[in-house]
């Protein structure tokens, strides 16, 4: 006898995500899931964002890794509420862990929550947090052919960031090949071009995040 064993935890998963999405709605806060490999700029494109949105709402980060609490101590240094969730090994986040998370920060006084997932462009895509929407993170390093090779990641994203742009001339990455197969996946997404470490290119990426935020407010 065969046992799925997907289903029930999914099943399970989205239930309690749908409960995070309903204190959320609550609350009026908007939870942004943000998805992507290690080495991508998560963290520093988290940072970027923090800075060109701070003066306008209160925003507080879930920090997801395997181990350790480095980013989440670099969130902290800039003023910033920060969780930690380390996974012991998993290869996700799942919406038990974003609900404890959600239990120890003060939502009457947040308007945004950032959540770093783990970096891994497989696994996230199917776990539902009770988010109001998933974005990708992509850099030019890793090379663009990415969409071809986990097509999941770049049809389940609202937004795509297009990280460290001024390494372009550096690295052999085909802007049109990249844009022909993100627009195939997921021609609703828009595509921004950054430098979080540079400041180049945030303000539209922070402006487009800030108009869906006011939107639920």
């Amino acid at each position: 006898m065969q046992v799925e064993i997907n289903q029930p935890i999914l099943a399970k998963n989205d239930e309690l995500a749908a409960s995070n999405r309903a204190l959320l709605a609550e609350k009026k806060v908007f939870a942004l899931d943000v998805l992507a490999s290690p080495g991508s700029g998560k963290t520093s494109t988290i940072l970027a964002t923090i800075e060109a949105l701070r003066d306008e709402f209160n925003i507080a980060v879930i920090e997801g890794d395997i181990a350790s609490s480095v980013d989440s101590e670099k969130i902290k240094a800039q003023g910033i509420a920060a969780v930690q969730i380390n996974t012991g090994g998993a290869c996700h986040l799942e919406s038990d862990m974003i609900r404890r998370a959600y239990d120890v920060l003060d939502l009457d006084n947040l308007d945004l929550i950032i959540i770093e997932n783990v970096g891994n462009l497989v696994c996230p895509t199917d776990f539902d947090l009770g988010e109001n929407a998933k974005i990708m993170i992509l850099s030019v390093p890793e090379g663009d052919d990415k969409p071809l090779k986990y097509p999941g990641v770049f049809q389940a994203a609202e937004a795509i960031i297009l990280n460290k742009v001024d390494t372009m001339p550096v690295f052999n990455f085909d802007r049109d090949a990249f844009y022909g197969a993100v627009g195939d996946l997921n021609p609703a997404a828009p595509v921004f071009e950054i430098s979080a470490t540079k400041n180049q290119g945030v303000e539209a990426w922070a402006e487009w995040l800030a108009d869906r935020i006011r939107a639920i407010q």
